[in-house]
C-alpha cells in the first residue's frame, strides 16, 4: 500500500475484522497479523497479503530502549497506534497491557485507542507493573479485578465494532484449568476474543477453542516458552488469529547489527548496498508519485534505481549467523 489516501474508515475496519474472525473460526484458516514495528512496515505487511497488523507493547518498549516491564505510557502507545493505523488499509490490534491502571484507566484507554483509529486491543490480567508474558515471575490479579477491567473497557466503547480481547497470563502461574476458567469468566464480562498467553502445545489451543464461544488468538513469538506452530496446524486447533509480534523488529535489528559490523570492518557500506531497500522502492512505499497528484513539484525528478547503486566489492557478502 502506498500513497496519501486511505480508503477504510476505522469503523469499517472494525466490523470487517469481526466478520473475518467469524469466518476464520468456521473455515479453520486463521488471520495472520505480523507485528508492525513502524508505520511504514505496516504497508509492507499489507503488500504481502497479511490480514492485519499487530502493535506490540514489547516492541514499543524496545524501540524506546526499554524492557517490557510496564514502562511505556498510554500516551506513547496511543500515538504509535495512531501512526501505524493510519499508514495502511489494515485492521490493527494493539497491546494495551493492563489498561494502564484501575478500571477507570481501562475505560480511558478504550476512549483514546478508539479515537486513534485502532481496530481492536487487548487487556491482560497481570498485576501492575506487568512484564513480558514469556518471562518467569509473572503475577496475575484475581478474576474479579480483571472482569472489572473488561467491563470498564466495554462500557467506554463508542463503536460496537471495536474488538476487545482479553489476555490471560494464568497458564504459567495457576495452570491450564485455571487459565481456561478465567477465559470463560472474561467472555462473560464482555470480551470479544481470548488471548491465552504461553500455552504449552497445540492440544491446549484446541481445548481453549473448543470450550469458548469467541475467537482464540495465538501468539507465535520467537524465543518464548511455546513452540512456533505453523498457521495450518493452529487453524486445525481452532485458532482464529495468529500474531507474530516481534518478528519484523528482530529481523530488522539483526540486519542492522550485521550491517554495522561490516561498515566498521570495511570502512565503507559498498558491500551492503545489494542488501538494502533501494531508493526507488522506498519512494514507492512512501507514495511520492501519489502525492504529486496534489502538487507536481513534489515528485518532478528521476529516482535512481537499483542499477545506479555503486557495485559491491566481490566476496564481501554478509555471513549468515545461525545462532
Amino acid at each position: 500500500m502506498s500513497g496519501p489516501a486511505r480508503s477504510w474508515a476505522p469503523s469499517e475496519r472494525r466490523w470487517a475484522l469481526r466478520h473475518a474472525l467469524l469466518e476464520a473460526r468456521s473455515t479453520g484458516r486463521p488471520l495472520r497479523f505480523p507485528g508492525a514495528f513502524t508505520p511504514l512496515s505496516s504497508r509492507l505487511i499489507q503488500e504481502h497479503g497479511f490480514d492485519g497488523a499487530y502493535i506490540s507493547g514489547a516492541v514499543m518498549a524496545a524501540e524506546r530502549g526499554l524492557p517490557d516491564i510496564g514502562l511505556t505510557t498510554l500516551t506513547e502507545v496511543t500515538e504509535r497506534a495512531r501512526d501505524i493505523s493510519a499508514a495502511a488499509d489494515l485492521p490493527t490490534l494493539v497491546d494495551a497491557d493492563t489498561g494502564f491502571g484501575e478500571p477507570m484507566n481501562a475505560a480511558r484507554t478504550t476512549t483514546l485507542l478508539e479515537a486513534a483509529g485502532v481496530t481492536g486491543f487487548h487487556l491482560e490480567d497481570q498485576v501492575n507493573p506487568k512484564r513480558c508474558g514469556h518471562l518467569d515471575g509473572k503475577q496475575v490479579v484475581d478474576v474479579a479485578t480483571m472482569k472489572r477491567r473488561i467491563r470498564a473497557a466495554v462500557s467506554a466503547r463508542t463503536d460496537a465494532g471495536t474488538v476487545i480481547c482479553a489476555r490471560t497470563d494464568a497458564r504459567a502461574v495457576e495452570g491450564f484449568d485455571a487459565a481456561l476458567d478465567r477465559a470463560k469468566a472474561y467472555v462473560d464480562a464482555g470480551a470479544d476474543m481470548i488471548f491465552p498467553e504461553a500455552l504449552a502445545n497445540l492440544g491446549e489451543y484446541e481445548r481453549f477453542a473448543a470450550a469458548l464461544d469467541v475467537p482464540v488468538l495465538a501468539n507465535m513469538t520467537e524465543f518464548g516458552k511455546g513452540t512456533l506452530h505453523d498457521v495450518r496446524s493452529l487453524g486445525n486447533a481452532g485458532v482464529a488469529l495468529v500474531i507474530y509480534p516481534v518478528t519484523l523488529l528482530r529481523l530488522a535489528m539483526g540486519a542492522v547489527e550485521k550491517g554495522l559490523a561490516r561498515l566498521s570492518a570495511d570502512g565503507t557500506q559498498a558491500a551492503l548496498v545489494p542488501r538494502m531497500q533501494s531508493r526507488a522502492r522506498l519512494y514507492e512505499l512512501l507514495g511520492y508519485a501519489e502525492y504529486a497528484a496534489f502538487d507536481q513539484s513534489v515528485f518532478d525528478f528521476a529516482v535512481p534505481g537499483p542499477t545506479t547503486q555503486p557495485p559491491a566489492t566481490p566476496g564481501t557478502d554478509l555471513q549468515e549467523d545461525h545462532r
